[in-house]
Order: structure tokens, then C-alpha cells, then sequence
């Protein structure tokens, strides 16, 4: 008995399945014969950019996959790298973009429960959350609803499942207003002895359906997540999930409880495609085949056919393969905390996917062709850069107003560097993200080092909360660190400098709080690839990513490509949204009680620049792509930094050693906004003024001050030290950094200011902390009641 041949579909038919003409003859010589419509169904979805990578994955094959702790690299649930002490950390980053779209609250929401079943199906508990997110202009009303059910999602998710979300960033530009970016990064400690892999094996094994009851929802979200998105985009809210976190609760416990039995051969997580996914990379992975029985699948909603079990993404789902025999043990498991497990299938040596259901063949198709075997596009690279990025190259300094100690005219008005400072602390993209992570239970398990706004990564305290064989608790005195990084208009602008910047601003975060960066999971959001230009963005940008990831020996265990993040607009015109490959990063930290946060310590402590000193005027530090130069002079143009990998690695390795010895009291990254933002936020963030000496006189003529205060630029840590540490740091730093580094002043003693004095004393800022504070603090916050 086989699967029934259709009449052949409609163009418009398969074009609503995502597929295109050519994909669907090479569908019909692969099966020789027509699809049925659950069939289709299964290739569109398998065959979306989102589950096969399909204009990806050749660029992907540049990355750097291996090392001393790559345990588990690319192509499993999950990313899972040695931490020492019998430790092993999972970590992966999902993307939820186009869901979060037109549903923010339920896309926001299922995005953390996907991403954290990536992690426990690898046998990890989940310990930690961090988002990267991306929305247009706080002054519209539609971006302020969608803000708000983003963060309203993750919360409600993140604190329901008890799993903290510790971390994160939050960018805001016009660029996103059409299609925000909602990506998920989750870590999880393995508590099994033996990582879970998801390749089926042993001819006759039982196939396990656990978890929730499968209905409507999410059906061919997939496909949804592979396309533009237009203004009847609303019309497909059906392809957006609706997840329950209590019962994820049961299903983490239930899961972790039924691997440590041992009954467990293989696990997936019914992610995208759901059903046709989970049984088609079960089986490819494996080499075998698997028969599954629908008519055995817990419903919640009656008359449902194969088409719609198959496509959907149904939330809370997993699929097993046991060995055969200890079936009812797992069962008994999950029913006992609630949930359901029935034998749903069969693992059967010919290497096909057969789904049967009213004792009928509904689908009969080769794994591979569905997990593996699909189809691949090498396109052709643009033989110049695009004339967007060579006109914004064109871009000079020289065009902006002069300037002087005093300040700089725009739009016809004179504006101090106090205003500017002030103006810059006010936007959204810079300013304090305490709106958001004040909605977020970031303690819960106890185990956070360091809350959200306190430091430039996260920490994590590695503390099982289950018996680890051959794990000593009390000897555990190491930490994880993570953060997640991507400036897209860099990556806009020159998306293979953008790309490298990225990965250096992630080990740069990690190393402000003293932690080795270790790893990374990345999510590549870009336009179409299909598009000369979009496809342009993505290959530089992939080059720049795999180049980074080898310099700083972080090789990438995995992530996700989220392509087609373009908004369609009335007239038919699509606007894609700056190419963002979102770098997540996880660190070592070898002593808890050696790690700093960002705000100054104590009166009287020396403040240091390290890297490119503050008058340095190069590639490496520019006011090209600035966040200066976009919101003060409302300019998208220019290069962005470039990245000095040698000055990195030094500047890093430096700070984390000064952490260590403990003479580092703070570390800050100079990010966006430059020098100027990042002492302002040292201030705000130790409730202690700094009287900076800049290295130039009153009477210069040749420097332009908005460089020197706002210039960004890799490589760039503002760290205090102890007075009676300072003659034993100065003399490591020269022995290390040479002349990369400088003394900039000192933290006030009674001063509750930021001032930024000449040399020749003649003061260019100062700005109290409450006035820093107001603006920094309260940005967001004020917009978001605007109404």
C-alpha cells in the first residue's frame, strides 16, 4: 500500500505552499509521481528557507565548527561545549520574527518555549533566557503595540516556566518598523550522562508522540516564516503558535526524568513543521525510516486530516524513539506528570517517511528528500558592492558643521556637548532597557551573579539542581557568561565589517566581566536572498562572521537563518530590514569572585581608556555609522568601525587578567554612542561622578570634539582601578598594551557630575548624574505612556 497520487496542483497551489515551479517538478520526479496535498504541504514547509537553509547553507559551510570544547556542534538541537567540573552547557538562539509580527504577545511567547525545548531535549535543564530585539521608532503607535506584546510575551513565557531572563539588547530604527526581529537565546546545564542526539535507530524501536494535544494552530508556520511579509500578513495569524508555559513546565521535568532512564534512543522537539519535521531529521540523522499513525496523535480539535496534522506547530510536543520493550515506562513518566505519551510509530529500515491514517497511506516520501536532500541555490555574488553602500562609503566627516569646545550648530541652532550627551542618553537604542527587564522574573533559580543593567554580559552561576554523576557541587566555583550583539546599521553599511564587529563586541562584553569567551550560536536576519543586493548583505556578512569566529577561537555550535524579513508596502515596494546576524556568545568565568560590572566603585579610583586612545582619528574609530551621526545629524552614511583583531585580543586579554588580579574595579565597552556614552553610563550605573582630562587644549583648531566624545570603534574598555593598584597596573599595561592605553582621569570624590575638562582646563561637558540618570533611565518609559 502506498500513498495516493494527486492530480497535478495548480501554480497558485503550490505557490501558497512556498514552493516554486521548479521545486515542484523536482518534487514529482523525486516521488515519480504527483504529490497528494499532505504531501505538498510537507515539502513546503521542509523545503522553506527555515528548516533547509536553502540559500544559506552553502555560506554557512565557512564557519568554524570545532574545538578543545565543541562537544556538540551544527546540526542537533542544540549547540554543547565543556565548562569543566564534569559540566556541559547547551545553548542555542531561535529566531520568532514574522509570528511576533502580527501576534506579539503568542510569537514573543512560543519563541521562548521553542527555544528552551531546543535546549532540554539535549538533556539540559534550562538556566537562563537572553533576547535580542529589534522594533522601529517608539513614536509610533503600531511599533509601541508591538513592543509591548514582545516583551508581555516573553515575560508571561519566561516567568511562568521559571527559567530567568537574564540579558539582552534592544535596538530601535525605522528600518525594523515593518518587520521586527525577536530572537531567543537559551542556555541549559546537562543533567544526563549522555548528551541526547535526535537520529533515529534500531529497526522496530517504538515512536513515542509526548507532550501536549495537537490542533490547528501555528499550521504551516514554516512556510509563514519564509516569506515577505504583506498587509494581508494579518490574514495568517493560524501560522502563529499559542503556548502554554505550565505545562512546558511538566514537559522540562518529564523529559529530563524519562532521558535518565536510558528507555530514551533519540529526541526531537516539534519545532517548525511539527509532525513532518520530527519524523523526517529523526530519520535522515539515523539512515532509517519511520512510520507514524495519526489516527494515534492526541487532538484537540475534531476532524482534523492529514494535511493539518502534518503542518502543525502545535506547541509542548516532542517525538521519541525508545528502545524497544521500555515503552510503557516513559509512559507511565509523562502521565504521571500529566501529560500525554502514546506509541505513535515504528522505526523501519527503508529510509522513507510513511504517515498512515484511517488505516490508509497519507504520505509516503524518502526522508532525505525532506531533511537533507533538498534543494540548494548558489547565487551569484555581486561584483561590486551595491551603489547604496559605495554612495554612503563616499561619506566624510568633513560634511558635518564645524564645532568647537562650545558645541556645534544644528539645524540653525547652537547645541552644547551637554545637549548632545543629553539627547543621545534620551534615545531609546542607547538609553536604559529597565522597562523591559523589570517585566522579567531574572532571579528565579537563584542563580543570576549579576542583574540585567548592572554589567555587559550576564552571569550565571553553574549550580545543578539535580544530582550530576560525577559533578562535586561544593567544588564548582565557575560561572557562565552570555550576551547577545549585532549594531545592523554596521552590518547595513558594510556587512562584512559589520559582521566582525559583532563577534568582537560579544567577546568584548564577555571580557568586561572577566569571562573567556568560549562559543558561539548566531541568528542571521536578513532581506531576501533572492535579491542581488539582499544576497550581497548575507555572504559578506558570513564571511565577516566565519573570519571573527576563527580569530577569537569561537567556533559557532549552531543558530538559526531568518531570511525574507522584508514588509511589503501598499504600492508593492519591499523594504527590508537592516541585515542583523545577531552573535550570541557564552564565556567562562573560572571564579565568581572575580568579575566587575560597569558602574564605578569608589571615590578617588584612576579611570583608564584601553585600546585606541580617545584623540585616535582612523578606521578603527570614526563617526561613520554612529549612532552620533544618525540621531544628532539624522545621516546614514560612512564606514563603519573596523575591527584590529590583534588590539582585541590584547585589549580583552587585559582586562580580564586585570579582573583576576583584582585590580579592575569596573569594565565598560565603548559601544554605540562612543567614549562620551559609555563614562556617562559608568556614572548612572555607580551613582559617582569622574572628572575626565581630555588629551587636547582649548585652542586647537584641528580636532573636531564630536569625535573625540562620540566616535565609536572596537577595541575601546573604560575600566577604573584602585589608587594604591594604580603604579602596579600601569606597569602591566605597558608591558602589554604599549602605548594603547591611557589614564583619563578619576572618580570624583564629592563631584556628582560627569565633567570633561581640556587640558589646559577649559571645561567641554558637565553633566550631573541625576540629569544623565532622568534621560538614561527613564527613555523608554516616558514613550511608552506617551499616549
Amino acid at each position: 500500500m502506498s500513498a495516493v497520487s494527486s492530480a497535478p496542483f495548480s501554480p497558485d497551489e503550490i505557490a501558497a505552499e512556498g514552493l516554486k515551479p521548479d521545486e515542484y517538478e523536482e518534487i514529482v520526479r523525486r516521488l515519480d509521481r504527483h504529490p497528494n496535498k499532505a504531501e505538498l504541504g510537507m515539502f513546503g514547509v521542509m523545503w522553506s528557507e527555515h528548516c533547509c537553509y536553502k540559500n544559506s547553507r552553502p555560506l554557512l559551510r565557512q564557519f568554524p565548527t570545532t574545538g578543545d570544547r565543541i562537544l556538540v556542534g551544527p546540526g542537533e538541537n542544540a549547540g554543547v561545549v565543556d565548562v569543566g567540573n564534569g559540566l556541559r552547557l547547551a545553548f542555542k538562539i531561535e529566531s520568532h520574527n514574522h509570528p511576533s509580527a502580527v501576534e506579539p504577545f503568542q510569537g514573543a511567547a512560543t519563541g521562548v518555549g521553542g527555544i528552551l525545548r531546543d535546549i532540554f531535549t539535549m538533556g539540559a535543564r534550562p538556566i537562563a533566557v537572553l533576547d535580542s530585539l529589534r522594533f522601529g521608532s517608539l513614536d509610533d503607535a503600531r511599533t509601541r503595540r508591538l513592543f509591548s506584546g514582545v516583551v508581555s510575551g516573553i515575560s508571561h513565557y519566561g516567568n511562568s516556566v521559571g527559567v530567568p531572563t537574564v540579558g539582552g539588547e534592544v535596538y530601535f530604527d525605522p528600518a525594523y518598523a515593518g518587520n521586527p526581529l525577536v530572537n531567543a537565546m537559551a542556555l541549559g546545564l546537562m543533567e544526563t550522562p549522555e548528551i541526547v542526539k535526535s537520529g533515529a535507530s534500531g529497526i522496530g524501536n517504538p515512536v513515542l508522540y509526548v507532550g501536549s494535544t495537537t490542533g490547528r494552530d501555528g499550521m504551516g508556520g514554516a512556510s509563514f516564516a519564509s516569506a515577505e511579509l504583506t498587509d494581508e500578513s494579518e490574514a495568517d495569524r493560524p501560522a502563529v503558535q499559542v503556548g502554554d508555559p505550565f505545562l512546558e513546565k511538566s514537559l522540562i521535568e518529564a523529559c529530563l526524568e524519562a532521558f535518565k532512564t536510558g528507555a530514551v534512543v533519540a529526541a526531537q522537539d516539534m519545532g517548525a513543521a511539527g509532525i513532518t519535521c520530527s519524523t523526517s531529521e529523526m530519520a535522515a540523522k539515523g539512515g532509517v525510516g519511520i512510520e507514524l499513525d495519526l489516527d494515534l496523535i492526541p487532538v484537540r480539535e475534531t476532524g482534523m486530516v492529514p494535511y493539518e496534522y502534518l503542518l502543525s506547530e502545535s506547541q509542548e510536543r516532542m517525538l521519541f524513539v525508545a528502545h524497544k520493550g521500555r515503552e510503557q515506562e516513559l509512559i507511565d513518566i509523562f502521565e504521571r506528570w500529566g501529560l500525554h505519551a502514546v506509541v505513535a510509530g515504528t522505526v523501519i529500515k527503508e529510509p522513507i517517511v510513511r504517515i498512515f491514517f484511517q488505516g490508509k497511506v497519507a504520505a509516503e516520501i524518502p526522508a532525505t528528500a525532506l531533511a537533507d536532500n533538498t534543494p540548494i541555490y548558489h547565487r551569484e555574488l555581486l561584483a561590486e558592492p551595491p551603489a547604496y553602500a559605495r554612495q554612503a562609503w563616499s561619506w566624510s566627516a568633513a560634511s558635518l558643521p564645524g564645532c568647537t569646545v562650545e558645541g556645534i550648530e544644528i539645524q540653525g541652532r547652537m547645541q552644547t556637548w551637554n545637549d548632545v550627551l543629553l539627547t543621545l542618553l534620551d534615545t531609546p537604542t542607547i538609553a536604559s532597557k529597565r522597562w523591559v527587564y523589570r517585566q522579567y522574573d531574572h532571579q528565579v533559580q537563584n542563580n543570576t551573579v549579576i542583574l540585567p543593567g548592572g554589567a555587559d554580559a550576564a552571569i550565571v552561576r553553574l549550580r545543578p539542581q539535580e544530582p550530576i554523576a560525577g559533578v562535586t557541587p561544593s567544588a564548582i566555583t565557575s560561572g557562565v557568561a552570555a550576551t547577545v550583539d549585532c549594531n545592523g546599521r554596521y552590518v547595513y553599511l558594510n556587512p562584512y565589517e559589520g559582521a566582525k564587529a559583532a563577534v568582537a563586541e560579544a567577546a568584548r562584553n564577555l571580557s568586561c566581566v572577566g569571562a573567556d569567551p568560549l562559543a558561539v550560536t548566531d541568528n542571521l536576519n536578513f532581506g531576501s536572498p533572492e535579491k542581488p543586493v539582499g544576497y550581497w548583505q548575507l555572504a559578506e556578512a558570513c564571511r565577516g562572521l566565519a573570519e571573527a569566529c576563527r580569530e577569537f577561537s569561537t567556533p559557532v555550535t549552531g543558530g538559526n537563518v531568518s531570511l525574507y524579513n522584508e514588509t511589503v508596502d501598499a504600492t508593492g515596494n519591499p523594504q527590508p530590514i537592516y541585515p542583523t546576524p545577531v552573535v550570541g556568545m557564552v564565556g567562562l568565568v573560572p571564579d565568581l569572585t572575580q568579575t566587575c560590572g560597569q558602574g564605578w566603585r569608589s571615590p578617588g579610583d584612576s579611570i583608564y581608556l584601553l585600546g585606541a586612545r580617545v584623540e585616535t582619528s582612523s578606521e578603527q574609530v570614526t563617526l561613520g555609522a554612529s549612532e552620533y551621526l544618525a540621531v544628532i545629524h539624522n545621516t546614514i552614511a560612512g564606514l563603519p568601525p573596523a575591527i584590529d583583531f590583534d588590539l582585541e585580543r590584547k585589549v580583552q586579554a587585559a582586562c580580564r587578567d586585570g579582573i583576576r588580579q583584582g585590580w579592575v574595579r569596573s569594565a565598560h565597552d565603548c559601544a554605540e554612542g562612543g567614549l562620551a556614552i559609555a563614562l556617562a553610563e559608568c556614572c548612572i550605573s555607580g551613582q559617582r561622578g569622574a572628572t575626565i582630562e581630555l588629551p587636547v587644549d582649548s585652542t586647537s583648531v584641528a580636532v573636531r570634539w564630536d569625535h573625540l566624545l562620540f566616535a565609536e570603534g572596537g577595541a575601546r574598555i573604560v575600566v577604573s582601578v584602585a589608587e594604591q593598584q594604580r603604579e602596579t597596573w600601569e606597569s602591566y599595561l605597558q608591558e602589554h598594551l604599549g602605548d594603547h592605553w591611557q589614564r583619563i582621569g578619576h572618580v570624583s570624590e564629592s563631584n556628582t557630575s560627569l565633567t570633561l575638562l581640556t587640558v589646559d582646563r577649559l571645561q567641554v561637558v558637565d553633566v550631573s548624574i541625576e540629569a544623565m540618570g532622568d534621560r538614561w533611565l527613564n527613555a523608554i518609559e516616558r514613550r511608552m505612556t506617551a499616549d
